[in-house]
């Protein structure tokens, strides 16, 4: 079965073909950073517009990189949600045309679905059961995977999601958007002995996150400091550490709690060197770095799943822009 991804969830378009006997034959990534960079921010107008200028023409690359026509496709997924509801129904629109159009099936998939898998497009795919950690801009939560479509969430952040406290702070620090990958690397530069931020909700039990007290203690330590170089990049360091601190401790604690010990993590935080060292130790799987952003290749290998236990949409061309991943 050959499936054609579309992911148009958000800032990136993502296109890809997995093929269930070649894998992964190829992929097509293009960001809107440029664009929404000027904003701070993610304007979902403008994302909308750009994903419809952009997707049917890198759906068109994709298959000729891949020497594959469209009449040689089984299926198509696209991202159904949760995301930008614009953005959404650009994908989702142009996936459910384009099935009508082959009369071959197509199948909304829920993009956090697609995190999770992620790392079974690499040579080594853990096995279910599993834990997952999903970090990401949007969403920090722990969930128990015992195969496609058996989830049972058991820890999720009640506030910011850890990519967004990674991007607000990194804001506060004058880094720019999207500020993560630039507070990483800074922290590198940080001594780690200066500042001591605390790890939230460690000292009370269960698996939920919290974490915008850390960007308030960024912020106290910002005006009782100053920001100059070697300040900018002690603060970075001390946020940082916290976030790995309590994500860590949370995965193994959610490990003893349903007695497993494979984890994997999924999501755009996963890229964090940090948090990649800190795990090491345990039995981990991590997507390779392209895969832990959004990307057509995860909702690709989600929708042959889908579609290979007998799974199709009808006409109705539905998103989710608010998709409660426990009732997927």
């Amino acid at each position: 079965m050959l499936v054609l991804g579309i992911e148009t969830s958000c800032d990136e378009t993502g296109i890809a073909l997995y093929h269930g006997e070649q894998g992964l034959l190829t992929h097509t990534l293009y960001s809107q950073i440029d664009i929404h960079t000027p904003y701070g921010g993610v304007v979902p107008e403008l994302a909308s517009r750009d994903h419809i200028r952009k997707v049917t023409p890198l759906i068109a690359e994709t298959l000729e990189k891949a020497g594959i026509s469209k009449g040689q496709l089984d299926g198509i997924a696209y991202t159904a949600g949760p995301g930008l509801v614009g953005a959404l129904l650009v994908g989702a629109t142009i996936g459910r045309t384009l099935g009508w159009a082959l009369n071959i099936p197509t199948i909304g998939v829920h993009h956090l679905e697609g995190h999770i898998l992620a790392a079974f497009l690499e040579e080594n795919p853990p096995a279910f059961p599993f834990v997952a950690l999903l970090v990401s801009g949007g969403h920090t939560l722990l969930i128990e995977v015992k195969g496609i479509g058996q989830y049972r969430l058991l820890g999720e952040t009640i506030d910011d999601a850890v990519g967004e406290a990674f991007d607000k702070t990194a804001k506060l620090l004058g880094l720019g958007y999207p500020g993560g990958a630039a507070l990483s690397l800074l922290a590198k530069k940080g001594n780690p002995e200066r500042f001591k931020f605390p790890r939230p909700m460690l000292d009370r039990p269960g698996l939920d996150f919290s974490f915008s007290g850390l960007k308030t203690c960024a912020l106290r330590t910002v005006e009782k400091h100053g920001l100059d170089d070697q300040t900018r990049a002690d603060i970075a360091r001390a946020f940082q550490d916290a976030v790995v601190e309590t994500l860590v401790t949370k995965c193994k604690r959610a490990l003893r709690e349903v007695n497993l010990s494979r984890l994997v993590i999924a999501g755009g935080v996963g890229a964090n060197y940090a948090l990649r060292e800190a795990l090491q130790n345990l039995d981990a799987y991590f997507p390779r770095l392209e895969f832990c952003t959004d990307n057509g290749a995860m909702i690709a290998y989600a929708g042959y799943m889908r579609l290979l236990m007998g799974q199709q949409d009808d006409l109705a061309i539905q998103v989710y822009p608010r998709w409660p991943f426990q009732s997927h």
